[in-house]
């Protein structure tokens, strides 16, 4: 099968397209003909060997682990989902790849009215997102503060917490301020006297923020906060000297969860924004972007 492969870490320019053998399914698994794949930052960062000590990466290795297509096998003891069947969820092997092996557990089905695409933006970011409001204990009434609304984390990371009940106030850059608004937040440009121009908006203060962004924003929110507690950042890894929560934890995969914020994505009650799509052959392109940043939602690569 065709796959993307890295042999060494460093930059983009270490991918390259590869023929590698098509992986079987053992017991509790089952083998998915990937039709897209999410990008997500962590996989540069595995790809540089930033992220070497929280994901041990063995050479060469196949980037990804986000997927939706059509189960094409099944491993012992598997009664669902079913060959045919077509999926969305995280993969055990490498996800940029013609072919990838999934625990079933993991999986949840793709409704008939999400896009292969949109399918494949969604399992790590609402995992992610939803994981980190619940370490913050967002709550209706509360006020949340999340920089990098726009992206692909903060875009279902406002949305969830404003289901919650909570006032959302989002950073983002100025092209990306209305997008934040549709999404049910309070819009602010990121940079300079962010703690005032958050004061003026939310006087009361802020009752938790959340860093998917990395852009130096942890001192103005300890600032905002008065404290450490109730911030958590996914992207900013000075976060331990600062005394902030990194979360680096295992995800949740829950198979249930996703199928019911599938079912919402469906229908249009859960954007899923989609930044990019690439092919599978370039894959070092739409890693190049995501590694710039500034990405309206998901990138996504599509497979033949």
């Amino acid at each position: 099968m065709k796959a993307i492969v890295f042999d060494a870490f460093g930059g983009t320019e270490v991918l390259h397209e590869a023929e590698i053998g098509i992986p079987q399914p053992g017991p509790g698994q089952v083998r998915v003909r990937v039709r897209a794949v999410g990008v997500n930052p962590v996989d540069g960062k595995i790809r540089s060997g930033a992220m070497g000590a929280i994901f041990p990466t063995t050479l060469p290795a196949v980037p990804g682990g986000e997927i939706a297509g059509v189960v094409d096998a099944v491993g012992e003891d598997v009664d669902q989902p079913k060959v045919g069947d077509e999926v969305l969820g995280w993969s055990d092997t490498g996800s940029y790849a013609q072919y990838a092996l999934a625990p079933a557990a993991v999986l949840a089905p793709k409704p008939a009215g999400l896009d292969w695409a949109n399918a494949a933006a969604l399992p790590v970011a609402s995992d992610g997102a939803e994981r980190v409001l619940d370490l913050l204990d967002v709550s209706a009434g509360e006020t949340q503060l999340i920089h990098g609304a726009s992206g692909t984390l903060g875009t279902i990371a406002v949305q969830l917490a404003v289901a919650r009940g909570a006032r959302v106030i989002g950073t983002a850059g100025p092209a990306n301020q209305e997008y934040v608004t549709s999404l049910g937040a309070t819009a602010l440009v990121y940079g300079d006297n962010l703690v005032q121009r958050v004061r003026e908006l939310a006087p009361e203060g802020v009752d938790a923020v959340f860093d998917a962004a990395g852009k130096g924003a942890l001192e103005d929110s300890i600032t905002l906060r008065g404290s450490t507690t109730r911030i958590v950042t996914t992207a900013d890894f000075r976060a331990g000297d600062l005394g902030i929560v990194f979360a680096e934890g295992p995800q949740r995969r829950s198979a249930a969860r996703l199928a019911e914020l599938a079912e919402e994505a469906a229908d249009g009650t859960l954007v899923t924004t989609l930044s990019a799509t690439y092919p599978l052959t370039e894959a070092a392109k739409a890693q190049q972007a995501s590694d710039a940043g500034h990405n309206r939602g998901k990138i996504v690569l599509t497979v033949d």
